[in-house]
């Protein structure tokens, strides 16, 4: 850096202006999807009966990972993921909201952990999120803040998305930076808020790419799906209509075979047992068989109907021609959605 020199002559000063950090020269991109409760047999490029030719198309140009371990609840696995550290040393033991306020159980990502995010804008990358947070504690949810744990206050640039858990599809819970705002549509209007994340992040790139294409970029992007409440209009539910009838017993039979034929799971690969408290199914009666194998109807659609969204993601970095120059990373926070025990719920 040249010193800077200030002279009673203009002709003998010399300025000196402010260096901005610089990626290295071929820094790639960096599209993180980061799924809500989508478990390991819940994806058709691990066997699942549930189409998602998005995310396999993505499988099929890349890597599969069978051994890739997370946290049993949100929180927990988003804080290890952006901070590399285990998830009790950043004080994210259980989900933020069920702090304890002791050591390892606070609800706050101490200052001492930098976040992924400011890593990398530190290191030149611009950095987005979208999508599911989940890592501020409720009580600093309000318009007046505190900040400092929300995405722009550990290094993001731009947010759009919902702090908490899990929102409604419909008429969610937003948040745009540090404002609460609005969703753009009503339900009545199409509304529904996976197709909106997505639209969000294919315009925050298109936003960086056309201001400074030069400069490698992070996004961040944490679907609401396939969280409870399971939301999505019924033509994406219909081609499941009867697939579950034969209860949970067969299907997960049938994904384990298709498992051991992929290779997915080695061949001599034992399926564990039926747990004691989950019922035989041709124990339950005929209505209740109805209800839950409509529940799975239901969150089947909402995965493929995010899959479907998800393509047109990659599609846009196709389009742009920098898809051979973006690492794209497709990951679930934890298994799938237990929300209401053994019954479910239908709140």
């Amino acid at each position: 850096m040249d010193s800077q020199v200030i002279s009673s002559r203009v002709a003998d000063s010399q300025p000196r202006f402010v260096e901005y950090d610089v990626a290295p020269v071929g820094a790639p991109n960096v599209v993180m999807v980061v799924l809500d409760d989508v478990g390991f047999a819940q994806l058709g490029c691990f066997g699942a009966t549930i189409a998602t030719p998005n995310i396999d198309r993505l499988a099929s140009r890349g890597l599969r990972y069978n051994r890739f371990h997370v946290t049993s609840v949100c929180s927990s696995t988003r804080a290890a993921l952006h901070t590399g550290r285990n998830h009790h040393a950043v004080g994210m033991g259980v989900t933020e909201e069920a702090a304890l306020g002791f050591p390892g159980y606070t609800g706050r990502i101490p200052k001492s952990a930098a976040m992924l995010a400011r890593i990398l804008k530190d290191g030149g990358y611009n950095t987005m999120s979208v999508g599911k947070w989940h890592m501020t504690p409720k009580t600093d949810y309000s318009a007046a803040g505190p900040f400092g744990q929300w995405p722009l206050g550990v290094g993001f640039e731009r947010f759009y998305g919902f702090l908490g858990a899990e929102t409604s599809q419909w008429a969610p819970e937003l948040v745009r930076d540090n404002t609460h705002v609005d969703p753009p549509r009503t339900p009545e209007e199409g509304y529904h808020l996976t197709e909106d994340l997505v639209d969000e992040s294919i315009r925050m790139i298109q936003d960086q790419q056309q201001a400074e294409a030069r400069k490698p970029f992070f996004l961040h992007l944490a679907t609401g799906a396939a969280h409870a409440p399971h939301q999505v209009t019924e033509e994406w539910v219909e081609p499941y209509y009867g697939k579950f009838d034969d209860g949970w017993e067969a299907w997960r039979e049938e994904v384990f075979a298709n498992q051991v034929a992929a290779g997915v799971v080695p061949a001599d690969t034992v399926l564990t047992e039926r747990p004691a408290w989950v019922p035989e199914w041709s124990t339950i009666p005929a209505e209740q068989r109805r209800l839950f194998a409509r529940y799975m109807e239901v969150y089947a659609g909402f995965v493929t109907h995010t899959d479907h969204h998800l393509g047109r993601l990659f599609d846009a970095l196709e389009a742009r021609g920098i898809a051979d120059d973006t690492i794209v990373m497709v990951l679930s926070d934890n298994g799938v959605s237990a929300e209401g025990g053994v019954t479910g719920t239908l709140n």
